[in-house]
């Protein structure tokens, strides 16, 4: 690739990208929304006992803040590869370039994993205490669906950018 490439990390790439990383600055995606939508039956759950897991959901409205990290340079088309096994797994998730806004004021155009809402494993919508019971029992090949909740909420408030519905998530899933 001539230029950067980017990777706008809202859940589990904030906190392990898998990837080398040779910048991150905290960024926002503006018509987005973060939330539990899509149902995980690899890596946080089963077909069986699906678990959920974080996706940006379109939202004109919304915005979600997250992490954008530019790819070591050389690296971009193994994490291109890599990326795509992890989270197109089950093609729940779209592959976009969207624009994102650093803090530092740079815009730049970055790769974001957002929810198909067409497919069978969007769930947007789910009552928050729903969530948190499916949250507290889901296993999968990556581990305990709570494990993927309590990261992604320290990180996020480690960063300084905290989300108030996986703070209440975390607190209600430990109290189950």
């Amino acid at each position: 690739m001539a230029h950067d490439m980017w990777v706008f990390g809202y859940g589990s790439l904030i906190w392990n990208p898998e990837f080398p990383v040779a910048e991150q600055v905290i960024a926002r995606a503006t018509g987005w929304h973060r939330s539990f939508c899509m149902r995980s039956i690899h890596h946080r759950g089963t077909e069986e006992n699906p678990g959920l897991v974080l996706a940006l959901d379109a939202d004109p409205g919304a915005h979600c803040d997250g992490v954008a990290f530019r790819v070591a340079p050389g690296a971009e088309d193994a994490t291109l590869h890599g990326l795509r096994e992890r989270e197109l797994i089950s093609s729940a998730y779209l592959e976009r370039w969207l624009p994102v806004d650093l803090a530092d004021g740079r815009q730049v155009e970055a790769l974001v994993f957002v929810i198909d809402p067409h497919h069978v494993q969007y769930c947007g919508g789910l009552p928050l205490e729903e969530q948190a019971r499916i949250i507290a029992e889901a296993v999968g090949g990556r581990g305990p669906n709570r494990d993927y909740l309590f990261s992604t909420a320290r990180h996020l408030a480690e960063l300084g950018i905290g989300d108030n519905d996986l703070e209440w998530l975390a607190a209600r899933v430990l109290s189950l």
